[in-house]
């Protein structure tokens, strides 16, 4: 079945009165979503740095490429497969990792149920160090559909390789550092309400069930949770250097991809220094403000991967966004707030739908102008829009 039959499904339902309980539209979806999540939350995941135009600049950026149709193709069937780490997977898109995912849900228990939708739908999750449930018990929730674990590499060298081995033994099948999160941004949402979740002890699970975490304490983080707070804090955040890429590439056999990767120089300096792959983010903004749109620096850093894929994220929020990622030169593109908010509305279910209203809008696209086949969408496809 193709991703496009998803609004065959809706239609026909309307034909017998049923029609969608969830939006289609992104803007719905963000204005629905805000009332379902409580407000410190809320601020949280939709939030950014600074004003915010680096994460408004990251979705605006989009409207400046545009893709050309294609006539007389018959893109009757498409193929939106993509091989990534020696892994067949069904579409080039994968769950970006987002630290408080487990408190987006009404259950509180959002990584499990991240993990649920990535079951269901075959898009992978990449899993963040920062869960309200263990990374074991999230990997057990994956079925078929391989996952990743996101690092955020400790300033404890031996913790740092205890949660990379518990992702391999849990059977996670890539390693993601996070580069650009070792000190937290200026968010003013966040600070208005004096709100940082992880210093209320929420999204810890992975330190507070580490055996290196645990033996750094006096007390169990049940007995004394202040205490492990802080031990979390002294640890959390390594302003890694070059020098350090060694040893996080000796840390795993599994694919290590590198996040945060915007400037070409570093792009080549991390596929010389023998990483697997290189994810171009800014996080979505969150992080520095009145920088660039990550999108408009995806071109360069393709440039210099010379085929190591490109993984991409930052301000998708359309299946025409997926399409002109790849046409850029991504090999698979990572999905943030839009899964969050969905699942906030409806839990794996709402992940669910989400993930196949873009895929859906992604192969349509495609059929309409003409690509069946992700090679076919190249940057000659593109072309800027004034």
């Amino acid at each position: 079945m193709a991703f496009g039959d998803y609004q065959n499904e809706i239609y026909f339902n309307g034909l017998r009165g049923v029609v969608p309980t969830l939006p289609v539209s992104f803007d719905e979806l963000e204005a629905r979503a805000q009332t379902a999540m409580p407000p410190s939350v809320w601020s949280y995941v939709a939030g950014g740095a600074g004003n915010e135009r680096t994460q408004r600049a990251n979705v605006t950026a989009f409207d400046h490429w545009g893709l050309i149709p294609r006539m007389f193709v018959g893109a009757a069937q498409r193929d939106l497969s993509v091989e990534l780490f020696g892994m067949t997977l069904l579409a080039p898109v994968f769950m970006a990792p987002i630290g408080v995912i487990g408190l987006c849900s009404q259950d509180g228990h959002g990584d499990l149920a991240t993990a649920r939708a990535a079951a269901r739908t075959g898009v992978p999750m990449v899993a963040s160090t920062l869960m309200v449930d263990p990374l074991e018990d999230v990997a057990a929730e994956f079925g078929d559909t391989p996952g990743f674990f996101q690092l955020y590499t400790p300033t404890d060298r031996d913790l740092a390789a205890s949660l990379v081995e518990r992702a391999e033994r849990a059977g996670y099948r890539g390693i993601v550092v996070t580069l650009d999160t070792w000190v937290t941004g200026w968010r003013p949402r966040d600070l208005s309400t004096g709100n940082f979740p992880q210093l209320r002890g929420h999204c810890l699970a992975n330190y507070f069930s580490d055996p290196v975490f645990l033996k750094s304490l006096a007390k169990s983080p049940a007995e004394d949770p202040q205490s492990a707070i802080l031990r979390w804090i002294q640890v959390f955040g390594n302003p890694l250097t070059w020098e350090d890429l060694p040893w996080l590439r000796s840390l795993t056999k599994l694919p290590l991809i590198v996040k945060g990767i915007s400037h070409p120089d570093d792009a080549r300096r991390a596929r010389d220094g023998g990483v697997d792959g290189i994810y171009c983010s800014n996080h979505g903004g969150r992080q520095a403000n009145g920088g660039i749109p990550a999108i408009d620096l995806l071109s360069e850093v393709v440039a210099v991967a010379e085929g190591l894929p490109v993984l991409f994220d930052s301000g998708i929020r359309s299946g025409a966004d997926i399409i002109k990622a790849l046409a850029l030169g991504a090999t698979a593109v990572g999905i943030g707030r839009p899964y969050a908010y969905g699942l906030a509305l409806g839990g794996a279910d709402g992940i669910t739908h989400v993930l196949r209203t873009l895929l859906a809008e992604a192969d349509l696209i495609m059929a309409v102008d003409g690509y069946p086949t992700l090679a076919d969408l190249t940057p000659d496809a593109l072309r800027r829009v004034r």
